[in-house]
């Protein structure tokens, strides 16, 4: 009994953690904004050097007419119409330092919004080590004995906690 108090409290615990950081991250990602209905956003906001980003902006309510993005990041690029929001994508130079560059929208209005794009440049390796041709690998790999132990896990805390109700029922009768 005490065993599936513990393994209860360990999996609210495990549950409440997850939660907080859900809105931990919901809360944190906002696009930086000039005005009411001005606003630049980067999407993802760090990037590998060499990697892609869409950029999604609106310029107050002119969003009808193109708009231009500047960066150190990546130079300048121009956001077309679509679907109400002025959008455009673009590639990272595979040797842009890392670090954090700005990004500045320019609107046709005069409006201007900011926000900042973080280049990430980690080295990779490009082979792996040679040890051998893998003959004495097993047939099933550990990812799914990883997956088979978890759902042996959860079905034995579920049959130990349906007896402990059987249990807990039959002694107050």
């Amino acid at each position: 009994m005490q065993g599936l108090r513990t393994i209860n409290r360990a999996l609210s615990a495990a549950l409440t953690l997850m939660g907080l950081v859900g809105a931990f991250v919901l809360l944190s990602v906002s696009p930086a904004s000039a005005g009411e209905n001005t606003f630049v956003e980067v999407t993802p906001s760090s990037v590998q050097a060499g990697g892609r980003v869409q950029v999604r902006a609106s310029c107050d309510n002119d969003n009808n007419r193109q708009a231009t993005v500047q960066s150190d990041a990546f130079g300048q690029l121009m956001l077309r119409p679509d679907r109400g929001f002025l959008t455009g994508s673009v590639t990272i130079p595979g040797d842009k330092q890392p670090g954090e560059y700005p990004v500045d929208l320019r609107c046709d209005n005069g409006q201007t919004a900011s926000t900042t794009l973080t280049v990430l440049n980690m080295a990779s390796p490009s082979k792996g080590p040679a040890t051998g041709g893998g003959g004495t690998a097993g047939g099933r790999g550990t990812g799914s004995l990883l997956v088979l132990g978890g759902v042996a896990l959860v079905a034995t805390a579920i049959a130990l906690g349906m007896a402990g109700g059987r249990r807990r029922t039959g002694a107050g009768s």
